[in-house]
């Protein structure tokens, strides 16, 4: 098994480093139906994950995604695992290398013993079956264990160098619980931090990178949106931009010409700041009416004590009024919280939107929410954003059913 690997064995491997926000893994299998279960598995522990069926996928994985952890699946009829491990001596691999095969297997305890003689950080191997548990203990040096960064990082940085990429949050129809679609967050893969939180890089209303940013999302959610309809049924996505965006004539009219023409295209929704709304509302309701034509919603975000503002107004052609979290979460023993979120739903059905409960995280908040009149939820409940090969798979399962 280990031809080929002798003449690496003197090259020495880059120290490898913990990641200090979100760590990273690879799972190389060569069946793709346990590749997706142990991605869950480790995205369930913390880990961004990438999967590779063969050693050539595993050389390009190395160099685009510096994954921290290289999970080998091991089985008699699977993947030839010297080539694997030729492939990580020869990149000089510094991270961990966990074999995951039979108890008792003689392949597993030889890839373990030639990983070990040419250098590789092999882990001790994990044999199946196993315990979330287990695989927890044997990664435990790799979770994260230091703050995001500071400074934050600059945001047209990670723009020029491909560093951003849109995760994705399921909303859910209230009564049926069935998945009707799902909110884009902007998420940054730092190549020292991992996968940094918005808080640490979007930009303020002003910055100059702010243009750049918002045209990024939309190409982007436009990409996926593609990808999503190609693996399964059509799913309707919303993005955050922000209303200064949407107040410049020619951003407005690029945005229209950008929408797909495929006929299973439910439209995009464009979700924005209450606080922007009011600002500049009478140019905002010239915009929301004008997208309408060109299948684009306009939806009110984060509504809470500011909502008397939208009352009495002659035409409204936003398509969703979303209530602030603060106002959702824990509101089932909170009077003032659902007196907050009642008048919102009510506002929207007087204008004929819709209306949406952000922050459902319990399944007591479920129940109030489904008790004042929301028609959607949204909320760790239901799942946290998740990248978009993680979404494409649990998008296809309609009907959710709540964890918390």
């Amino acid at each position: 098994m280990d031809e080929g690997l002798g003449e690496l064995a003197g090259r020495k491997t880059v120290t490898f480093g913990r990641r200090k926000v979100t760590p990273r893994a690879c799972v190389a299998d060569g069946k793709r139906h346990l590749r997706a279960f142990m991605s869950e598995v480790l995205e369930d522990l913390g880990f961004v994950t990438s999967e590779c069926g063969n050693a050539d996928e595993l050389q390009g994985v190395l160099a685009a995604e510096l994954p921290d952890l290289i999970l080998l699946g091991i089985a008699a009829d699977g993947i030839e695992p010297g080539k694997f491990l030729e492939t990580l001596v020869r990149e000089e691999f510094g991270g961990k290398v966990l074999a995951v095969g039979a108890r008792e297997s003689i392949i597993v305890k030889a890839v373990q013993q030639v990983g070990e003689e040419y250098g590789l950080a092999m882990l001790p191997p994990l044999t199946t079956p196993f315990a979330a548990e287990t695989l927890r203990d044997r990664i435990a040096t790799l979770l994260p264990d230091e703050p995001a960064p500071s400074p934050a990082v600059h945001v047209g940085e990670a723009l020029h160098a491909g560093w951003l990429e849109l995760w994705y949050q399921p909303k859910i129809d209230a009564r049926t619980l069935i998945r009707c679609g799902a909110e884009a967050l902007v998420r940054m893969r730092h190549p020292t931090w991992g996968v940094v939180p918005p808080a640490y890089f979007i930009p303020e209303e002003h910055d100059p990178h702010f243009r750049e940013l918002s045209e990024f999302v939309i190409e982007r959610v436009l990409q996926d949106w593609h990808y999503l309809v190609e693996r399964q049924s059509p799913v309707d996505l919303s993005i955050n931009l922000p209303g200064s965006f949407l107040c410049e004539p020619q951003a407005v009219r690029d945005l229209c010409r950008r929408m797909p023409a495929h006929p299973a295209f439910g439209g995009l929704t464009i979700e924005i700041e209450s606080s922007e709304v009011i600002r500049d509302l009478d140019l905002l309701l010239d915009v929301a009416s004008e997208v309408r034509f060109h299948n684009i919603g306009l939806a009110i975000d984060n509504i809470g004590t500011n909502w008397p503002e939208l009352m009495g107004l002659d035409r409204f052609p936003f398509v969703k009024l979303k209530a602030d979290r603060h106002f959702v979460t824990s509101s089932s023993n909170d009077a003032l919280k659902r007196n907050v979120c009642r008048h919102i739903v009510e506002l929207a059905r007087d204008y004929g939107a819709r209306s949406v409960a952000e922050g459902v995280e319990t399944r007591a908040d479920l129940v109030a929410a489904n008790e004042i009149g929301f028609d959607l939820v949204q909320g760790y409940l239901f799942g946290k954003p998740m990248p978009l090969k993680k979404f494409a798979r649990s998008a296809l399962t309609r009907t959710v059913m709540g964890q918390g």
